[in-house]
């Protein structure tokens, strides 16, 4: 069965607007409309910017300024996360019902895993670019994201999943990327929280956070195999979908490129917890599992790619699904690169840079056609659109 979803950017339903040629929010009847269908999706956003000032504070390229762009893209993605949480609460105040309705929609409910990685993305951001500017209270701030987003995670890996299988009418061909959405930020919280390990005073403290980050990893990517696996049965038998869908599947670049990072973190913060022989065999896991692991997702992010040009020819609108094109993208970013520091290759070190320009360039792309229709207000317009292939074929 088709699902419909309310997802700003895709096309308008619903009573019609009034729009008005000039000015902010040309396109909305009322200014206040702005919060009326505002969902999880847009964190996203937050997502993809914290991802790039994360990836260039730790590129293995020596460029004047770098250093300086990577702050202040971090001061971005901070600055838009509290705008977001501020008008989530009004979101939630104003217009509960709609609100709530987020969670029973199969598609949107999706995207509550987005929230979570924003608070970690920018938290990990502001312990290492942000301890320049605000001192040892970057630690502080870095522990509260870590801690919201862990728990907002956990939550959304089993909440949303649940909701899956006891409420929601899903067909046998509906899997797409979205569906790793809400599985991924344990996975994240695993990265991020191996660089809090040295911040825990006590040895047990440093192991038992050790210990959930490496737990965490197992949470989701036994999850992601297995959505992973349905997404590509999906693609085979039913054909990409809706055109809006597209940007979907570089979702699936995330867990990937998400867990090479993680398992180089914690390999890295195990030398100093850990006793021998594991250790050492953390150390050795990082490289072992990182390395297969990262050609699988180079595969993948070519089959995106033709995928989604393919696509483009025939007509790809914007919508925030084109979000999707970075915080992947961009975590394949941070795992080169970490498996470039362990294993000395250089090859690694060229892909980061050239994964890292195309981070960039799909980033600066999005951000500003995100600028632009959310200052006409055409974003913040309920929206529809349909998974199925049956619906709108892609391809």
């Amino acid at each position: 069965m088709a699902q419909i979803v309310d997802l700003a950017g895709a096309g308008t339903v619903g009573r019609a607007y009034e729009r008005r040629p000039f000015g902010l929010f040309k396109d909305l009847e009322r200014p206040g409309d702005v919060f009326r269908d505002l969902g999880p999706n847009w964190f996203a956003s937050v997502m993809g910017t914290g991802i790039v000032a994360n990836a260039a504070a730790i590129l293995p390229l020596q460029v004047p300024g770098l250093r300086v762009f990577a702050t202040a893209v971090w001061g971005l993605a901070a600055t838009m996360l509290v705008a977001l949480t501020a008008a989530s609460v009004v979101h939630w105040v104003r217009f509960p019902e709609r609100a709530r309705g987020h969670a029973s929609n199969p598609v949107m409910a999706q995207f509550w895993g987005a929230p979570a990685m924003a608070m970690l993305t920018v938290g990990a951001g502001t312990l290492v670019l942000g301890r320049g500017l605000l001192g040892p209270a970057a630690v502080g701030i870095d522990w509260v994201l870590w801690l919201a987003g862990t728990a907002l995670g956990l939550v959304t890996a089993v909440w949303i999943p649940y909701l899956m299988i006891t409420r929601h009418d899903i067909g046998a061909g509906d899997a797409f990327g979205g569906w790793l959405m809400p599985v991924v930020p344990p996975m994240v919280s695993a990265a991020t929280g191996a660089l809090l390990i040295p911040h825990v005073g006590s040895a047990q403290g440093r192991l038992t956070l050790l210990i959930a980050c490496y737990a965490m990893f197992g949470i989701s990517l036994f999850a992601s195999v297995i959505i992973i696996t349905q997404i590509w049965s999906r693609l085979v038998t039913h054909k990409p979908g809706a055109a809006v869908m597209v940007p979907t599947l570089w979702i699936v670049l995330g867990p990937l490129g998400q867990s090479v990072t993680a398992a180089g973190n914690m390999g890295t913060a195990a030398a100093h917890v850990l006793p021998e022989p594991y250790a050492a065999g953390a150390a050795v896991f990082a490289l072992l599992y990182g390395v297969p692991t990262w050609g699988f997702a180079m595969m993948w992010l070519v089959l995106a790619a033709a995928i989604t040009i393919r696509t483009a020819r025939r007509g790809l609108p914007f919508a925030l699904t084109w979000w999707r094109f970075t915080f992947p993208v961009g975590t394949c970013v941070t795992g080169t690169i970490g498996l470039a520091a362990r294993s000395h290759a250089d090859v690694l070190r060229a892909g980061s840079v050239v994964l890292f320009a195309l981070l960039l360039a799909a980033w600066l792309i999005v951000a500003a056609q995100t600028a632009r229709g959310a200052a006409s207000g055409r974003l913040f317009k309920p929206a529809a659109f349909t998974p199925m292939p049956s619906a709108a074929p892609a391809g």
